[in-house]
């Protein structure tokens, strides 16, 4: 049987005890694997973007615009930075040490690698090395410090839309000559890692038909991009994207990138991705990301998990045709009217929704175990839906306020 335990302490943490299930023989005992829900943010800029963000004052009657020369350097026409840009924007290590403060379980920082600060481009570039160095004496027990960066590729021509690379130890800028998608993705399949963990990546508040149709696809690749910004900035939501993606055979867990230009949002914002995660380390936290363990939310402690024939969110089946769902959902503010968990829906290809389940009385704790017979499905995820619709601002309780990862069912 799954077992659901709530532990309320500094922070309050799911641990979901998973084992196998055989459809046909019913359940087996198998070794357990103990999962920790932590939450944080996987997209961020810090001093080091320069080309736009709130620290810049926009000239009255212009609107702002951007130009590259030819050694790939950034430049912003129509602006002036502001006094304090440099309290706005914030070193690195500030925005690790206030991530931390705030109760962040992990941070990342994806500063753009076209920016002027990563030029030229190489494993020992000053600002790279800073990042890093931020990022390992930030880590520690409570709290993982991850650097990324961000590749934006905005001019093709073969096709466009930014990406986060994580803990990888060198990276590239998007926009040097030959450096395209198809490019890209190449790259991903042989650069080292930035000591433990994997390299993985996510999609960046893509439109549906980003990344030339979500074209250049393979198995590795497939395998290294395992996310999607689902929620983007705090509440921009990418809804249609997730799903085509899936429809284009793209193995993404949604994802939350509050992608805040300096420390601000650091406070400020508070959709959050959630993990699931062995251990509160670097490493699990990557393998988490790598297999797709991982939720979105509009609310920042909504707590989440589901599995599917004894397999946890994120995984791939065996061609069942049988799906036995056991779904947990709780929220630990229940002094908050707006919190109470009001509709679980379950989605599959093209965004059909198989089966909905509205709680007859809203509750801050809700369990749910349908059956789905289906012959045809590739994926299924879960969508939540709360009385308040998340802590965002303009927050709607008539759309979900969290999204998470799929199960793949084989086909």
């Amino acid at each position: 049987m799954n077992e659901l335990k709530i532990n309320i302490h500094y922070s309050i943490m799911i641990i979901w005890m998973v084992a196998s299930v055989n459809p046909s023989m019913g359940h087996k005992s198998q070794p357990t694997s103990v999962y920790q829900i932590y939450s944080g943010n996987t997209h961020s800029h810090t001093i080091y973007t320069n080309s736009h963000g709130s620290q810049w004052n926009m000239t009255p009657g212009f609107s702002k615009h951007m130009f590259v020369d030819s050694s790939g350097v950034s430049h912003v026409l129509n602006a002036t930075l502001k006094p304090d840009w440099q309290k706005i924007q914030g070193p690195p290590s500030v925005h690790y040490s206030l991530a931390k403060a705030n109760g962040y379980d992990f941070y990342a920082v994806t500063d753009h690698s076209q920016e002027a600060a990563f030029h030229p481009t190489s494993p020992d570039n000053a600002a790279w090395l800073v990042t890093k160095k931020a990022a390992d004496e930030a880590t520690d027990k409570k709290f993982v410090a991850i650097r990324g960066f961000e590749f934006s590729e905005n001019n093709g021509p073969n096709g466009t839309g930014h990406i986060n690379v994580f803990n990888s130890a060198t990276y590239l800028n998007a926009l040097e000559p030959g450096i395209d998608l198809k490019y890209f993705y190449n790259w991903l399949k042989t650069v080292p890692a930035n000591g433990d963990g994997a390299v993985v990546a996510s999609f960046n508040h893509p439109a549906p038909d980003q990344y030339n149709d979500w074209d250049y696809r393979d198995p590795q690749v497939t395998n290294i991009i395992t996310m999607l910004e689902v929620i983007n900035s705090n509440n921009g939501i990418h809804y249609g994207a997730f799903v085509k993606a899936l429809d284009k055979g793209w193995k993404v867990s949604p994802i939350c990138g509050n992608d805040n230009h300096g420390i601000p949002g650091i406070t400020n914002q508070t959709s959050r991705t959630f993990v699931l995660a062995t251990a509160k380390t670097k490493a699990a936290i990557l393998d988490a990301m790598k297999n797709r363990r991982t939720y979105a939310s509009l609310d920042n402690n909504i707590q989440c998990n589901y599995s599917v024939n004894g397999k946890v969110m994120g995984s791939t089946l065996m061609g069942d045709k049988a799906f036995r769902f056991d779904i947990s959902i709780s929220d630990p503010d229940t002094n908050n009217p707006k919190a109470l968990i009001t509709r679980i829906d379950i989605v599959k290809d093209g965004g059909e929704v198989v089966q909905t389940y509205d709680v007859p009385t809203p509750a801050y704790a809700v369990h749910w175990s349908p059956v789905i017979n289906d012959t045809t499905g590739k994926f299924f995820f879960v969508r939540i839906w709360n009385a308040g619709g998340g802590d965002a601002p303009k927050a709607d309780p008539q759309k979900p306020v969290a999204w998470l990862a799929p199960v793949w069912t084989g086909r």
